[in-house]
């Protein structure tokens, strides 16, 4: 992410992509396909090979929901109009991207990532910046969902889901009611990580929507306090976003923090999970291009694709994440507006995530959140 970071894993080693026992059979072939492959495509349409190293426009995404709509809405229909090999990998992790600029072997065109990368990329000089003259379809986003180093594609949001074997009636409405653990016992999981806890425990607290941005020290105090009150009853601190759901199903939570699209896709499995959008926390899901890629100009064309009206409106079929521009849900019908974060009875009773804001305080305070997470 992310969605923060939407859970960052620790850095990883980098597998070269071709061994280097058979680095140079490997460009031989890269190099008869490439040529062939130019060959057919002129003659016959079928995609080619795009990059100039001979390896497919990679996209990295979070996995699961996600992946499935971006996969399905933007990525493939635009190998296919470009007439280009892609390749969908997952998960995103903020670490890899930074070792793999660092080592200039960048594996990675175009990248998902939570919020938080985008302002720490541009802090740290991993991402590329977003030329915005070569993405026209932004001008139609909303306010803060351009950043120098990323543009928001679509949206999603941190939720209260429950178990419909606990609470078979009704679930929290509000953050308040998600931590009265009398009204709502049982155990409950939240992500482990600052962020969307910053939000949720403040909203907690009483304090309106509007209140809770700009970040103070004292708003940060106040909610770490709020969550070690409720800490004794958290039995799980998820990283992925597809443990919630499974969680909840299994009853081994009774409540819990999730990420939309994944509550939306087990529901529509048959999973016994219900969840609100009320008081939920509403983010974008961001682009971004790994500093050194051989291929922004082709990633600024992808991002510009995934932004038209067209393409945005596909993800209304797919019922997990849903489009960043609020002109593409005018086509939807009544059911899927339901689902909808950015349907207007939705998003009135929901905060709209500050990305900007999340990642001070989420550096500011990483320490000791860590140390609370250590009590």
């Amino acid at each position: 992410m992310s969605r923060g970071n939407r859970a960052t894993p620790a850095p990883s080693p980098i597998p070269h992509p071709n061994p280097p026992k058979r680095r140079k059979l490997m460009h031989r072939r890269t190099f008869l396909l490439t040529a062939a492959g130019g060959l057919l495509a002129g003659a016959t349409g079928l995609p080619r090979l795009a990059r100039a190293d001979g390896r497919p426009f990679t996209f990295t995404s979070w996995g699961g929901a996600l992946s499935n709509a971006e996969k399905a809405a933007f990525i493939d229909p635009f190998g296919q109009l470009k007439g280009i090999q892609v390749v969908n990998t997952s998960p995103t992790e903020t670490a890899k991207i930074k070792a793999m600029v660092q080592a200039k072997a960048v594996e990675w065109d175009l990248v998902d990532v939570g919020g938080r990368t985008v302002w720490q990329g541009a802090d740290e000089g991993f991402l590329e910046p977003i030329d915005v003259a070569k993405v026209p379809n932004a001008a139609a986003l909303e306010k803060g969902w351009v950043a120098p180093n990323g543009i928001a594609t679509s949206t999603g949001a941190t939720i209260m889901a429950w178990s419909k074997t606990a609470f078979p009636d009704a679930g929290p409405q509000s953050w308040a009611d998600f931590w009265d653990v009398k009204r709502f016992p049982g155990p409950r999981g939240l992500y482990r990580f600052f962020y969307y806890n910053y939000e949720a425990a403040l909203l907690a607290s009483g304090l309106k929507h509007d209140e809770v941005f700009p970040y103070t020290t004292e708003k940060a105090d106040m909610a770490m306090a709020k969550i070690k009150d409720l800490k004794p009853h958290v039995s799980v601190w998820w990283g992925s976003g597809a443990q919630p759901p499974q969680l909840l199903s299994s009853g081994e939570l009774a409540l819990s923090s999730a990420w939309s699209g994944r509550v939306l896709a087990a529901e529509a499995e048959g999973a016994p999970v219900g969840f609100t959008y009320k008081d939920g926390i509403a983010w974008a899901n961001w682009w971004v291009i790994p500093k050194g890629s051989p291929n922004v100009e082709l990633a600024h064309e992808a991002i510009d694709f995934a932004l038209a009206e067209a393409q945005q409106a596909k993800l209304l079929d797919l019922k997990t994440y849903g489009p960043v521009l609020s002109s593409a849900t005018s086509g939807a019908d009544a059911e899927t507006k339901k689902i909808l974060v950015m349907a207007p009875d939705n998003i009135k009773d929901m905060l709209i995530l500050n990305e900007g804001e999340a990642n001070k305080y989420s550096v500011a305070y990483e320490e000791k959140w860590n140390q609370l997470m250590l009590q």
